[in-house]
């Protein structure tokens, strides 16, 4: 698989995001359903807390993506979804340093929304990834 970043610009570095990724000869793609700051069992954990749910919405896509084969490293796409675009903000080091520490290279969108699945969730991320 070859892989290419597409970047006219340099503000999104800083950002931890690409302004396109160009996937060619891709085998295999897997679409992650949106990950959350859930326990094992299904329930809402770390409430209240954005910084926690964020570290646990990545704890878990990475045991997703793990239990298929995959790195985060192999992820090309992330969408965020969130009831608070401000405190997602003032935490989003907490992923720019996953991102960085496995060297991906992601496209990605925020989007601020009313509410997620259980209303005690801050935030949900959504995985795209290619072999």
């Amino acid at each position: 698989m070859r892989h290419r970043t597409i970047n006219p610009w340099k503000w999104q570095d800083q950002l931890g995001f690409v302004q396109a990724a160009e996937v060619k000869a891709g085998q295999h793609v897997l679409y992650c359903a949106g990950q959350t700051s859930m326990d094992p069992d299904g329930k809402p954990i770390h409430i209240g807390d954005m910084r926690a749910q964020m570290k646990q919405s990545m704890d878990n896509l990475e045991v997703v993506l793990s239990e298929a084969g995959y790195a985060l490293s192999d992820v090309v796409r992330l969408n965020y979804y969130t009831t608070d675009v401000d405190q997602f903000f003032a935490n989003y080091d907490v992923i720019v340093g996953r991102l960085t520490q496995e060297n991906a290279q992601v496209s990605a969108t925020l989007l601020g929304i009313s509410r997620l699945a259980f209303p005690e969730l801050l935030v949900e991320i959504e995985a795209t990834a290619v072999k």
